[in-house]
């Protein structure tokens, strides 16, 4: 019977990622009514959920980079030996319970996951594209938003929306008196958590001297560079080799 378990012994490599996306959220979002065009309750919500999945979770990725509804975490090591199904399986249950809990939702939720292989340079160019796809939900949502608050239908708002370019929808929102690039940097550029290193004095009482010690701890950057730029492929850098430091 073992045999007929579908998929079961398929198997990724390090590193890679997972993302982790949540179902039917705009529904979701209506129930226990989030704001709009972002809500701050429910992003802190997905930034301690990203902490939670690196300290406690037991599948130990290195960080965690969250927009909207969606978690992206990068592995070096390989937790169940690799096995995909496994992976997707225990990344979005955990998720479901750890939102479910830090909201106090009455009602179940669900996620889905994926496991992307990647090389060094892959990895890289993929988390800016997820930035970009951030960057595309941040103006969607803001136009959305703006529309509905005309009075427009649902129905309708997709229908202005579509085609709509980027420039055209900074001159929507200029017509309202926001400006799109200066919008706080978590709602553009989505956020990261990750283990920081930091150096701390300490005393060895035994040796009867002054000593220094690692001590790991976990850390949001709540505004990240623009990864596409030089500071921000510096900043990868950093983050897919561990090398963050804590400020």
């Amino acid at each position: 019977m073992k045999r007929r378990e579908i998929y079961s012994e398929i198997r990724t490599i390090a590193p890679f990622f997972i993302r982790i996306d949540g179902r039917a959220f705009r529904s979701v979002a209506g129930v226990i009514g989030l704001e709009k065009p972002f809500d701050g309750r429910f992003s802190s919500a997905m930034e301690a959920v990203s902490s939670l999945l690196l300290r406690e979770s037991g599948l130990s990725p290195e960080f965690a980079y969250t927009f909207s509804d969606e978690i992206n975490l990068f592995f070096t090591k390989l937790p169940f030996y690799g096995r995909v199904e496994k992976l997707d399986s225990v990344a979005a249950s955990y998720t479901a319970s750890a939102l479910t809990r830090e909201l106090s939702l009455p009602f179940p939720i669900s996620f889905d996951a994926r496991v992307i292989p990647v090389d060094r340079e892959t990895a890289v160019e993929y988390l800016i594209w997820r930035q970009k796809e951030a960057w595309r939900n941040h103006n969607n949502a803001y136009c959305q938003w703006a529309l509905a608050e005309d009075g427009h239908p649902a129905s309708r708002v997709q229908e202005l929306l579509h085609g709509m370019n980027t420039a055209a929808m900074h001159e929507l929102m200029h017509s309202r008196g926001i400006n799109l690039a200066e919008t706080p940097g978590w709602q553009r550029r989505g956020l990261v958590v990750y283990r920081s290193s930091e150096e701390m004095p300490g005393y060895n009482p035994k040796e009867d001297e002054a000593v220094v010690t690692q001590r790991i701890r976990i850390v949001s950057d709540r505004n990240p560079p623009l990864f596409q730029a030089q500071e921000g492929r510096v900043y990868l850098s950093s983050l897919l080799s561990g090398a963050k430091q804590g400020n």
